[in-house]
């Protein structure tokens, strides 16, 4: 990755030079400058970057990264897939009809003050995936799933009746308004930090509920069976690992159902299983930034490499929503077949 001036970010250093290559196809757009301490100007930018189709009925895909300040593998990722779709703007056609049919959005880096300051938290120690005022409907386990007490413990939620952080804030507005109006919109959230296998997480993490769009998601996790045939993703609600307050995801999706009930939108959690870095270098676990993030050279190419196919998928599928999207009874037999694969039970009505 591209280094800067020690007082920057490498990270937005990087974005820069690709905003300047990406020319007028890539725009650059400011959702909100986090105060932190000890960087230039007193603060660093969070910024949205888009590429593609301007209509306003065209599918969307948002690539977010760096929500989490200690996992700047997630932001590396997004980062990479767009220098890859940057530096194919000058020779390939076969990209640009892609774009003429799909926008693509990217938040590379949500939380620069935590990757700043080196943590999980945004420099108010506020847990930007415990923030949002979704409340999980059984007892959860404290304070893993989020906890008020204070910001010097982990998982810190904020203050009970407080508005969200101004990164949140910044996140919902532009899903608000760049996705949820459109008929279809896929998200995907990436991060690292847990397990020894790469998942690909959907809502709800406040409920072990089935979501709505239970048969569109099932159909999804099948085309990438069927198209990345040796993919090694577990695709599964998050609730049947754990489940949290306050969850981004959960609380944009309930605000999409309420506000654009015919419409799609299917966020998703790439959470990166940093245990087998872990296990690969085990003196890893001396370093903070270790446990979530490769610290092999190697590894790391490695990692970024992997990745580019799922979001390559990601924005395809976007693209040709239209094709596979589930209708009449071939929805209702996904629904059921989600019901099996996921949660083990007898099918249940769409939620």
């Amino acid at each position: 990755m591209t280094t800067g001036p020690r007082h920057t970010l490498p990270e937005l250093v990087e974005l820069q030079a690709l905003q300047r290559l990406g020319g007028a196809a890539l725009r650059e757009r400011l959702l909100c400058t986090v105060p932190v301490r000890g960087a230039p100007g007193g603060g660093l930018p969070v910024c949205a970057y888009t590429l593609g189709s301007e209509r306003p009925e065209a599918p969307a895909l948002l690539v977010v990264g760096g929500v989490h300040g200690l996992e700047r593998i997630g932001a590396e990722v997004a980062i990479a897939w767009l220098r890859s779709l940057v530096m194919r703007l000058a020779w390939d056609d076969t990209l640009h009809r892609q774009l003429d049919a799909v926008r693509l959005v990217f938040v590379p880096l949500l939380n620069p003050g935590g990757v700043w300051q080196g943590t999980r938290s945004n420099p108010r120690g506020v847990d930007l995936m415990r923030n949002a005022p979704v409340q999980a409907e059984d007892p959860v386990p404290w304070p893993l799933a989020g906890q008020r007490l204070s910001a010097r413990l982990p998982w810190y939620r904020g203050r009970r009746g407080e508005a969200m952080e101004a990164e949140a804030q910044a996140l919902c507005h532009l899903v608000e308004t760049e996705l949820l109006p459109r008929p279809f919109s896929l998200a995907v959230d990436c991060h690292s930090g847990f397990g020894l296998h790469d998942r690909l997480w959907f809502p709800f993490a406040h409920t072990t509920r089935p979501i709505g769009h239970l048969p569109e998601l099932h159909r999804l996790a099948e085309m990438l069976d069927q198209a990345l045939l040796h993919h090694r993703y577990v695709i599964e609600p998050q609730s049947r690992q754990y489940r949290t307050h306050g969850d981004l995801w959960d609380h944009l999706y309930l605000r999409a159902g309420a506000a654009w009930p015919g419409h799609t939108f299917l966020p998703l959690t790439l959470e990166m299983g940093s245990w087998l870095w872990v296990k690969k270098n085990p003196r890893q676990l001396f370093s903070r930034h270790g446990i979530f993030n490769p610290l092999v050279d190697h590894r790391q190419r490695r990692v970024l490499r992997r990745h580019l196919g799922l979001l390559d998928f990601l924005g395809r599928a976007a693209a040709s929503h239209a094709r596979w999207l589930p209708q009449g009874p071939l929805r209702e037999h996904h629904h059921q077949a989600a019901v099996r694969r996921w949660y083990g039970a007898p099918p249940v009505a769409n939620a």
